[in-house]
Formats: C-alpha cells, structure tokens, sequence
C-alpha cells in the first residue's frame, strides 16, 4: 500500500519534444489535490453487413482534457504559479510531475496553464484554495522519478 503522505509536485519548463523528460523539477508548494487522469477508450464500430452483432475495435484513448491541480493559496504559492504560468506561455507549455517517496516512477503530464491566476473562492471557517485548471496536451503516464527541488 501507498500512503499519499510526502508526495511532492514539481514543474519544469517544455524539453524540445513531448518523449523526452527534464532532467530536474521545480518543486510547488502547498499543494492540497491533484485530479486524475483516466484514459477512456473510444470504440469504433468495426461491424460488416453480414453482422448480426456489432463488433467493435478501441479507438483512441480520451484523458478527459483538463487536470486540475488545487493549492493553498499563500503569496509564496502565488509567485511560485506566476512563474509556471510565465513558462508555459512562452513555451507553449510545461511538465507536471507527481512525485511520491514510496515509489521509483512517478506520473508525468505535460499541460498548458490558465494565462492568468484564477481567484480563489471565499467561504467562512475553511482553507483558502486556489484550483488551477490545465489543458493535457499529453499524458506521458509512469516515468523516472526526480524529486522536486
């Protein structure tokens, strides 16, 4: 079993293709949540007209299109997203990898970020949280672990 205690995000700036990993991670703070990732299968009708049953092949995988990540809005928190946000701007994205002490792969996503920093909502008696909203332009899945720093 897998505790998600000590699991730490981080980010780095695009590398010149999607196959290709950094080699170093920026670590981001305070983070509350991740969404998942699940690939759904299309299908795709592969029946004939001699058929009485459809027969189906698996298309294409779908990971939903976002991935939302929510953090504990600090002023720290803050600068640290403006600067993911700088990058992913001028590079056309960044990679997100969730790193986690029990494990020697980690999960890797490459997003394009909001342009701007969303605002947190307000309620009485909770944590301030901030959920920044990602498009995947890939999910690359299970790769070498390099713990943020």
């Amino acid at each position: 079993m897998v505790s998600t205690l000590g699991i730490k995000l981080g980010w780095a700036p695009a590398t010149a293709d999607m196959e290709t990993l950094p080699s170093a991670v920026t670590r981001l703070h305070r983070i509350n949540a991740t969404s998942e990732i699940n690939l759904e299968a299309e299908t795709i009708d592969a029946s004939a007209l001699e058929d009485y049953t459809e027969q189906s092949v698996a298309g294409r995988a779908s990971t939903g299109g976002t991935y939302t990540i929510t953090v504990n809005e600090t002023d720290e928190t803050i600068t640290e997203w403006e600067a993911v946000f700088a990058s992913s701007a001028a590079n056309g994205g960044v990679w997100i990898e969730e790193w986690s002490p029990n494990m020697t792969d980690a999960n890797w996503i490459f997003v394009q970020t909001p342009t701007k920093y969303p605002k947190s909502a307000k309620e009485q008696n909770a944590l301030q949280t901030v959920e920044i909203s990602c498009t995947i332009v890939s999910y690359y899945g299970v790769g070498t672990a390099i713990e943020p720093a």
